[in-house]
């Protein structure tokens, strides 16, 4: 196949993803809309008790004579808008796939021509930290700085995606010494906001309390966020379909969808069940 012929068809499939980038937008904030109407008016109606929040908690040292240093009663800094903060993220990556189709389309051209779409990680890095740490929360995670933590580890591991592309660009991935240590750095890192999550799992005595619908989010999550390094593997190992890297492409904008919508009406439907 001629190079002009491959540069034909490389564009007409950047213009289905640009289309398709229209199409996720319009699905993601609608459900984002629906969602956040939810958290402001229906929700609080139907409880009669205002809007779901979560409690961000701060524990300070003191001196006290004879006892030295002591933390000092925990304070309740802020609370989390649950359900609003849920909505956000599909919010988020609606804007995100519109920014993309219409205001930088010309760089996101040009990157899928390169192997790279540094958006995506952006708006992963933002959307997927607000995701996981609604779900450590639902386990007993309470501390601002166990909040902090996890939100800042999970945006490094997308950050470590973004590397990947970096120092991979251009490369056709089949056949080539491709540079996992991004890939290796990112998976460890992002292991450790379930490593936080785990812990606060086995030291909770009323464990058998937990509603079933918060297993079936964090279980959701889990098989989701390990779907993403198994499309990049996919796209960098240069296996199957994935040798075209605007195959993972498409992939991971599906991928982004379902994790969304599910996690969503999950929480949605765990918010009409018994307190």
């Amino acid at each position: 196949m001629s190079t002009e012929v491959q540069t034909l068809n490389v564009d007409v499939k950047i213009d289905k993803l640009i289309s398709f980038n229209k199409k996720m937008g319009i699905v993601h904030l609608v459900q984002g809309l629906f969602m956040m109407i939810f958290a402001f008016f229906i929700y609080p109606n139907m409880t009669g008790q205002g809007t779901f929040t979560i409690p961000v908690i701060g524990n300070y040292l003191e001196f006290i004579q004879g006892e030295g240093l002591v933390l000092t009663n925990t304070d309740t800094l802020f609370e989390l808008p649950f359900l609003q903060l849920t909505a956000s993220f599909l919010l988020i990556s609606g804007i995100f796939h519109f920014l993309i189709a219409f205001v930088w389309k010309d760089e996101y051209r040009a990157g899928l021509k390169v192997g790279i779409n540094k958006f995506r990680w952006y708006e992963y890095a933002l959307s997927s930290s607000i995701m996981i740490v609604l779900i450590s929360s639902l386990f007993g995670v309470r501390d601002v700085a166990v909040f902090a933590l996890i939100a800042f580890a999970n945006a490094a591991m997308n950050f470590f995606g973004l590397d990947m592309e970096l120092l991979n660009q251009g490369e056709s991935k089949a056949g080539k010494k491709v540079n996992w240590l991004p890939f290796i750095f990112g998976s460890i890192v992002g292991l450790a906001p379930w490593v936080a999550i785990a812990f606060y799992i086995g030291v909770n005595p009323n464990i058998a309390n937990v509603p079933g619908f918060v297993w079936a989010i964090l279980g959701t999550y889990f098989v989701a966020f390990n779907t993403f390094p198994v499309n990049m593997y996919l796209q960098y190992a240069g296996i199957g379909k994935f040798k075209d890297y605007l195959h993972g492409e498409r992939g991971y904008v599906i991928l982004s969808l379902v994790a969304k919508t599910l996690l969503t009406w999950l929480v949605l439907f765990g918010a009409f069940q018994p307190s």
